[in-house]
């Protein structure tokens, strides 16, 4: 099989692979490949389903606020460079009984991190999101920064930016296998081979198909998605009402405006077992999950008919601690980005810049215990990741 030779392939064109892809296509002089399983902008990918939450007022700790700020700088560039919305700064509400662990870390990380927020009391809530049912003891946290993102206009932005600068992209082609060896790297697809001075790997879920070193560390967790129709659509539209995390009791609730013009997002916790590999994953809700979530749905916000008018079910690839694996192997020549465990696509393009730069041989502000070894070294401590919250 002859070798088609290039400086950089990158495998996986979705969440972290269309930004890498940007990113290296920005460089002077570098041959960039692109090779995706799907389509351009497909519907299997993490990525999908309409809307995804920004935040950067961040339950999940202060660790992740600056790669929040500087993805905030790098979606309104890719916004300005093609000329589509990404990102709809209207605010991100979380709602939760006061002191609720979560709550009290996001704030803790407003105000560590000077974000512009507002805290509500329970009058205020009740007097400015009437959207919400809320419930005795709770208190709000406004994140001016938030807001929503439209995850597939992003993805398709950066690789049209990529093409757009040179970069060679091939669509419907699976990657068979990885081999590494003194002149390069080999990656084998169904339509060819490529020999590479370094491969980025961001195949998301099916990294686990590459790597026995992600097998052991990775699980998929499966993500549930549902939008509902209010009887007073008005009332959800993105100037009105916020993207938003709630939490009542053990039921947690995440979504979005309405982007549509006549539903708005709203998901709740994952219930599903986790699973090792994609093929593996269900495909749709059963039809009892529809109806407990439909009725979770109506006790937390007003007007709302219980029965979802849309639903999907997706996938991403958990670490145990839920940080990201960002990794440069020992050869120098293979880049893995993955594990973003339900929460990485609004820091993507970080993730993005990240890649570019270890391609380069260049530091990068990527916390070490980011590092596949660091993440094999606690896995042996912990366990792999056995479900939990979103």
């Amino acid at each position: 099989m002859d070798l088609q030779k290039t400086d950089v392939v990158v495998i996986g064109a979705g969440t972290v692979g269309s930004m890498a892809l940007w990113q290296l296509s920005k460089r002077e002089g570098l041959d960039v490949v692109g090779i995706e399983q799907y389509g351009r902008v497909h519907s299997h990918g993490s990525y999908a389903g309409e809307s995804r939450v920004f935040r950067t007022a961040y339950h999940e700790g202060g660790l992740y606020v600056p790669m929040m700020n500087r993805s905030r700088e790098l979606w309104r560039e890719l916004e300005s460079e093609s000329g589509r919305e990404i990102y709809a700064e209207v605010g991100a509400l979380s709602i939760a009984p006061e002191g609720f662990p979560d709550l009290v870390t996001a704030m803790g990380t407003a105000r560590d991190y000077d974000i512009p927020h507002r805290i509500l009391s329970e009058e205020e809530l009740r007097k400015e999101f009437p959207q919400h049912r809320i419930q005795p003891g709770d208190i709000g946290l406004l994140d001016q920064h938030g807001g929503g993102m439209r995850p597939e206009v992003a993805v398709m932005s950066a690789l049209d930016a990529a093409e757009a600068a040179g970069a060679k992209l091939f669509f419907n082609t699976p990657v068979i296998d990885i081999e590494e060896r003194a002149d390069g790297v080999v990656v084998r697809t169904t339509q060819g081979a490529f020999l590479a001075s370094r491969v980025v790997v961001a195949s998301g879920s099916w990294s686990t198909r590459l790597s026995p070193e992600l097998n052991r560390l990775l699980r998929l967790q499966v993500l549930g998605l549902t939008w509902f129709m209010p009887r007073d659509i008005a009332a959800f539209v993105p100037e009105r009402f916020p993207a938003f995390l709630r939490d009542a009791g053990p039921v947690h609730f995440f979504g979005a405006p309405s982007f549509d013009g006549y539903s708005f997002k709203a998901c709740t916790n994952p219930e599903w077992p986790v699973f090792r590999d994609v093929a593996e994953v269900p495909t749709t809700h059963t039809r009892e999950e529809l109806i407990r979530i439909g009725q979770r749905a109506a006790e937390l916000f007003e007007g709302v008919n219980p029965e979802p008018v849309r639903q999907s079910v997706h996938h991403c690839a958990y670490t145990p601690d839920r940080l990201p694996v960002v990794d440069r192997g020992a050869s120098g020549r293979m880049v893995t980005i993955t594990g973003l465990s339900g929460h990485g696509f609004k820091f993507a393009p970080q993730l993005g810049e990240w890649a570019a730069q270890l391609v380069a041989g260049e530091d990068t502000s990527a916390d070490a215990r980011f590092a596949l070894p660091a993440h094999l070294e606690r896995l042996e401590r912990t366990g792999p990741y056995t479900g939990g919250g979103h």
